[in-house]
């Protein structure tokens, strides 16, 4: 790294307007360095896109804005994801990333080492760094008497910045006066199970930012846990806080979600692991694989019980249908010989005088309807033939005929005048 890059990494520490100083780590390391936060206090880490542009070449055109795509894959060394209290947020390609997290006393002197890419998505190059956290015990951990609130207005990496977050932590001092007053942890509400907003109205996905002190919670903080309060948080109300327009400036707290602990009072709750049976590995050791010498099953049995067996009942069945179906038919000589001789002398007679009636009404001669005889067209003199074919049924003729002086038409005779008229 030379003497350009050092003189840019700082480490700095969050300092606010009431001349207040906090323990919370801001790096802006991009290079192979170590970094030394404390346990139970907020750790944020920056990775600015404007070092990281010199890792890469310049625009072909000299004197064109060099404002390349830049996005980062951070991960434990050896592992393909940050550890559990390490988080990482990026909006965007063309904003800088940051890691943050709150780490615990059980890493305490145990390095973390976080590989760093960054990936150039103009031309597809990528630089690689390390960042080595060194955990370090605080003065006083943790703090006993911890407050987390709810932030409607703010987004993760909004309140992650240096100004935002002293700003409250400011606000906070005045309306709890604590002598030691430390961020212990920030988390976006989308990890809470919140909802990704509506992109309208400059709507925010809200953040909970936890804040830990050395002093009681003041009379302020206590209002939320009173009956009248909570009455109205059942009921969907705004509660009325004292303190709230310390806040309601640049910070909309949502107070029914504000949470008190007291680590002091908290019972501890041990969980007993019960004992492992049998087949259960041990926690400690290499695992043995069995020996190669172990017999080969028969699959043989397996194979009659679920293939086999099934198969032959199904087959057994489909001869039983086979045969009912096509081998046990009665027929119709057989019906004929179980039917009484009457019955069938009646039905074959009803079938002769069927066939005698629709022969007959076929037979008869009567007259033709309009639409059936030919036409005679006068042009061409060419007879046209009758639209219905020889066998046609005159059964479906109208009874009606509405023609005059046709061949075979039954004339009336009209009744003439007398002579004596």
């Amino acid at each position: 790294m030379n003497s350009t890059h050092t003189g840019n990494v700082l480490l700095t520490s969050v300092v606010f307007k009431m001349c207040v100083s906090v323990v919370t780590i801001l790096s802006r390391s991009h290079a192979d360095r170590n970094v030394y936060p404390s346990a139970g206090v907020l750790f944020v880490h920056v990775l600015e896109r404007e070092y990281f542009k010199g890792e890469f070449p310049p625009y072909p055109k000299s004197g064109d804005p060099s404002n390349d795509p830049i996005t980062f894959n951070t991960n434990l060394k050896g592992y393909p994801d940050r550890p559990g209290w390490l988080r990482y947020i990026q909006r965007t390609p063309h904003s800088d990333g940051v890691l943050y997290g709150s780490p615990t006393a059980e890493h305490i002197g145990k390095p973390t080492v976080i590989e760093i890419t960054a990936y150039n998505r103009r031309t597809f190059e990528t630089a690689r760094h390390n960042l080595v956290i060194n955990i370090k015990a605080a003065e006083e951990f943790p703090l006993p008497y911890q407050a987390e609130f709810y932030i409607k207005n703010m987004n993760v990496e909004e309140m992650l910045a240096s100004e935002v977050l002293g700003d409250f932590l400011g606000a906070v001092k005045n309306v709890w006066q604590p002598e030691r007053l430390n961020a212990i942890n920030i988390t976006s509400a989308l990890d809470r199970g919140g909802r990704v907003p509506l992109p309208i109205n400059n709507l925010k996905e809200g953040v909970y930012v936890m804040v830990g002190a050395d002093v009681p919670f003041s009379s302020c903080l206590r209002e939320v846990e009173s009956p009248h309060n909570q009455l109205r948080c059942s009921q969907e109300m705004e509660p009325v806080i004292s303190c709230d327009k310390k806040f309601r400036a640049q910070f909309h707290i949502d107070w029914c979600k504000i949470s008190l602990v007291d680590i002091n009072k908290v019972v501890p709750v041990y969980v007993t692991r019960p004992e492992p049976g049998t087949g259960i590995l041990p926690e400690f050791g290499e695992y043995k694989p069995p020996s190669e010498s172990l017999k080969s099953r028969d699959y043989f049995s397996d194979f009659l019980v679920t293939l086999a067996v099934p198969s032959a009942v199904a087959l057994v069945l489909f001869f039983i249908l086979g045969y009912t179906m096509c081998c046990r038919r009665e027929g119709v000589e057989k019906r004929n010989m179980q039917t009484p001789d009457i019955q069938l002398v009646h039905h074959s007679s009803i079938q002769k005088s069927t066939k005698e009636l629709r022969s007959m009404s076929k037979n008869r001669e009567i007259s033709w309807p309009l639409s059936t005889l030919p036409v005679f067209n006068p042009v061409s003199g060419e007879v046209v033939p009758p639209i219905h074919p020889d066998n046609y049924e005159t059964t479906s003729m109208p009874l009606m005929q509405t023609q005059a002086n046709l061949q075979n038409q039954i004339t009336i005779p009209q009744q003439r005048p007398s002579a004596a008229e």
